[in-house]
């Protein structure tokens, strides 16, 4: 009889191989994602901050002090205050970016806000955010729908959490 020298592996070794495959997949997927709505908030909170800094320049160049009322009056502007909104998917007053969440600006003589909101919850984003013109961000515990209204600040009963 004549006997092989067969090289090469065991179904048991494969096998073992896409166990240890399969494991290492399953714990890393999670984490991507979370660092994904991470970045996607840290987006939204850079946004929101330059936002703010546009609503004060365009109120310090106004003949009679006053801030924009939509992000398209910061953007339409000569030079523009911001830019990066994808203009194209505006919606009801909502401009979208490449964060995954929504903006929107209100501003009368004296006050402003600018919300944040994800488009989808806890896909593109874990929370809503807002800012007005004490310049202090506030959360809130998941997606207001709330457009901007430029009551004074962000609604205290919608956004709870201070961020910074």
């Amino acid at each position: 009889m004549l006997r092989l020298n067969r090289k090469g592996f065991t179904l048991v070794e494969l096998m073992i191989v896409v166990a240890i495959i399969a494991l290492l997949v399953a714990i890393a997927i999670p984490n991507l994602l979370r660092a994904r709505l991470n970045a996607n908030r840290s987006a939204a909170i850079g946004m929101l901050r330059t936002l703010q800094t546009a609503q004060e320049s365009f109120r310090a160049a106004q003949a009679v002090p006053a801030f924009a009322a939509t992000i398209a009056a910061l953007q339409g502007a000569a030079p523009p205050y911001v830019q990066g909104f994808v203009t194209a998917t505006t919606v009801a007053g909502w401009e979208f970016d490449r964060s995954g969440y929504a903006f929107g600006c209100a501003g009368l003589a004296n006050t402003y806000e600018c919300t944040a909101t994800p488009i989808a919850l806890a896909v593109t984003g874990p929370d809503g955010l807002c800012v007005s013109e004490n310049g202090v961000i506030m959360v809130a515990p998941g997606a207001p729908a709330i457009a901007p209204a430029a009551t004074g600040g962000c609604p205290v009963a919608t956004y709870t959490t201070p961020l910074n």
